[in-house]
């Protein structure tokens, strides 16, 4: 019997961390590979692991960017995931398990951060709420798939859940300050959550102006200070971060150049694809419980001030989900508890539709992401080959589209496998350089032979069949092998159509 309560009581305790914490690392195992948006924190936490102190070998100084980001993450998710990093060299593990290690360190804290804001919840809400929050959180794919995922983005939504947890825990000055944290380490659009949940302060008297000074002024130089130390010395020149990313894009107004959208974007694409059933539950939890409405507001300002900006992507916006996933849970525990009165139990059905359409999307949507990395696999396919012999270098040159859609120097084997990213190479320029394999975009190059192509996710065609959806995929990727490498012409492969 002691036995029995002990593992009810560990249940209760871990059972929803491990449900979530489950998706999230089935999402790194079946899609582990990264993208542009990704690559400077990938690349930074393979080069502290691997090249520690020795800052000439990072890639960042090779390969910058269009603007600058912060250390202070990077660094932070490779000490959690240094010791398991080492024991998988001790093992002679390849460096890719290296990248699945860090995603999910990075994974583990960002969850940890949702665990704090979900005990609030549970706390003010009750637990059947807490229960909806989660269940909400599961059937949703950006959110859980994002998690791992080292954008800066991600690492900025740890320091809001945070915010959120003391906020609704009336550690107003905590909440505070680590929207500030937020804003000047990781993203300075954090500005435009941190303002509205500051003027919502002031106005119900939470916090005084003087009192806001006096406990956030010095967060602020103590975040600036910190993130200038660190990434001057590891950018080698004088640098505050964030503050060049504000300029570039909001004083310069150059994110627009990545594309633009209506104002309505986040409104009528984004929040709709990110929450799925929790958006209409969410919109109907403003009107059934008032308190929520207390925590929403802000949020939405936040949205509506960051629409007003042309360049509009749904990461930017994803520190939002918790906030609505609360009010969905609200309304949802609403219509559960009243299921038995003729009105609400239609409510009821509605309820349980939308939680299936959305487990629908989310399996979809998972599949559609699962063939989004084709670069990765080319790379992890053209090393198992086994063309070359243990004496000789196989140079691979991987071009700026392969780059960003799947490979990083975690994918990387060791010799004799040697890897170039040298850009704007003209296409008839490759015949007269030592390249063993080439990975690109292009599917015919002279002086090589196209090996095989990797597909990669199109679009979604909709039928009359079942299933509804289906996921057109086409060739993305093309690996070719130089004709002077005798087991190319030897090998029997597949080619390219």
């Amino acid at each position: 019997m002691a036995s029995n309560s002990k593992s009810v009581t560990f249940l209760q305790r871990y059972g929803y961390d491990f449900l979530l914490g489950s998706i999230a690392a089935f999402y790194v195992l079946t899609v582990p590979y990264t993208k542009v948006e990704e690559s400077f924190n990938v690349q930074a936490m393979h080069d502290i692991l691997y090249h520690r102190l020795n800052l000439d070998n990072y890639d960042h100084l090779e390969f910058p960017g269009v603007v600058p980001r912060t250390f202070i993450g990077a660094l932070l998710v490779s000490i959690v995931a240094a010791p398991f990093v080492f024991t998988a060299s001790l093992l002679h593990l390849p460096k890719f398990y290296a990248l699945i290690i860090v995603r999910m360190a990075l994974g583990c804290i960002i969850l940890y951060t949702l665990r704090f804001f979900r005990h609030q919840i549970r706390n003010i809400f009750g637990h059947q709420v807490e229960a909806f929050f989660v269940i909400l959180t599961a059937i949703q794919f950006h959110f859980l798939f994002y998690c791992t995922r080292p954008l800066p983005n991600i690492l900025a939504l740890g320091i809001v859940n945070l915010a959120y947890g003391y906020w609704f825990e009336g550690r107003f000055y905590a909440a505070l300050n680590s929207l500030i944290f937020a804003t000047t380490v990781f993203r300075c659009d954090m500005l435009l959550l941190l303002c509205p949940i500051g003027l919502q302060f002031l106005l119900t008297k939470k916090i005084s102006l003087w009192g806001a000074l006096k406990h956030c002024t010095g967060m602020a130089f103590f975040c600036i200070g910190l993130t200038i130390l660190v990434d001057s010395i590891m950018w080698k020149r004088l640098l505050w971060p964030e503050f060049e990313v504000f300029w570039f894009n909001s004083v310069l107004n150059k994110s627009s150049e990545w594309g633009t959208h209506a104002f309505h974007w986040y409104f009528t694409s984004a929040l709709p694809r990110s929450l799925l059933a929790a958006y209409p539950l969410s919109l109907f939890g403003l009107f059934v419980d008032r308190r929520v409405r207390s925590y929403a507001f802000p949020v939405l300002a936040f949205i509506l001030l960051y629409s007003k900006l042309p360049h509009k992507e749904l990461r930017f916006i994803i520190s939002s989900v918790p906030i609505f996933n609360l009010s969905a849970s609200v309304a949802s525990n609403r219509i559960y508890n009243n299921k038995k009165k003729m009105m609400w139990n239609l409510l009821f059905l509605i309820l349980l539709a939308l939680l299936v359409m959305s487990l629908a999307v989310t399996v979809t949507t998972f599949m559609a992401s699962y063939w989004n990395y084709p670069s990765g696999n080319a790379l992890k396919q053209l090393h198992g080959i086994g063309f070359y012999n243990d004496t000789n270098e196989q140079w691979v040159h991987i071009d700026t589209f392969s780059a960003m859609n799947g490979i990083s120097r975690f994918c990387e084997s060791d010799f004799p496998w040697r890897y170039s990213k040298e850009e704007e190479i003209n296409l008839q320029d490759f015949k007269q350089r030592n390249f063993t394999f080439l990975i690109n975009e292009h599917p015919v190059i002279n002086g090589f032979k196209c090996l095989f192509t990797e597909e990669g996710f199109s679009r979604v065609r909709f039928t009359f069949g079942f299933p509804p959806m289906l996921l057109v995929k086409e060739p993305k990727v093309y690996v070719h092998g130089n004709l002077e490498n005798k087991g190319v012409i030897n090998k029997s492969l597949p080619g390219c159509p």
